[in-house]
């Protein structure tokens, strides 16, 4: 399914923690994420188990290593107005407000730049201001061993393909059928996460399932194509990269146990 969530077999050969932890109407936040995974690595601290962290979304786990900035609350007006803007004219207008952002953004980069104009002006403070300032993490207090994997990005694209057949294959379809059910507000993180709207679109007959498969395939190796870029060039230098997909993950794991 969309969500990939582990079923009865790999649940109990492993506990996997934070699967359908939210239910899709409640907008999850990397602040809010990272709040319950604390929780969860607290308790595996506590119970003398091993908690591996893993997962593709860069943004949160920056967000619980280290801490968030403590952004105020922004003014609706100010973010409705920064929401309504196009790309080009959100963009024109950060580098002349927070020059600093622009300058490492893409000019792309529609959410991000928003995000900065928004801060800006409501808080009358840069992004970087408040990114200085970040608190709650938890780097300084576990022992951290971290992996990247960075596989031949043809075998990753191919898994990515195979992946998305599968999921349609394995009640995909009935799982955005319930979506849809609901009639959820279409900007919420779930009716716009990586495969949602494709299958929407199949199920509502506005695509055909060749066609839901191709446009699915596609979101899905350029979302991978943004992890990677990510993951290759955000961490921390001395964090060790794995660029093969044959690692010997029972050494590696080994090692972790010693």
């Amino acid at each position: 399914m969309l969500a990939a969530t582990p079923d009865a077999d790999e649940q109990s050969q492993c506990p996997h923690k934070l699967y359908g932890a939210w239910d899709g109407a409640e907008a999850c936040s990397a602040a809010d994420w990272a709040a319950r995974a604390k929780q969860e690595i607290a308790a595996a601290h506590s119970a003398g188990a091993l908690p591996v962290l893993v997962g593709g979304t860069g943004m949160y786990i920056k967000v619980l290593l280290e801490g968030i900035a403590p952004i105020p609350e922004i003014d609706p007006e100010i973010r409705s107005q920064v929401r309504a803007m196009d790309t080009a004219q959100a963009y024109a207008a950060l580098k002349s407000e927070d020059a600093e952002r622009a300058a490492v953004l893409e000019s792309a980069d529609s959410q991000r730049i928003a995000r900065a104009l928004e801060v800006v002006r409501s808080t009358g403070k840069p992004l970087s201001h408040w990114q200085a300032r970040k608190i709650g993490g938890i780097e300084s207090e576990i022992e951290l061993h971290p992996l990247i994997l960075l596989p031949d990005r043809d075998w990753l694209y191919d898994r990515c393909d195979q992946r998305f057949v599968q999921m349609l294959d394995n009640g995909a379809i009935v799982e955005v059928e319930a979506l849809l059910s609901r009639n959820l507000a279409p900007d919420l993180p779930v009716m716009r996460a990586i495969g949602v709207p494709e299958v929407a679109e199949l199920v509502k007959g506005d695509l055909s399932r060749t066609e839901a498969i191709a446009a699915g395939q596609q979101s899905t190796r350029n979302y991978a194509k943004r992890q990677y870029t990510w993951f290759r060039r955000q961490p921390p230098e001395e964090w060790p990269r794995a660029e093969s997909p044959n690692i010997d993950f029972d050494t590696y794991f080994a090692l972790l146990l010693q």
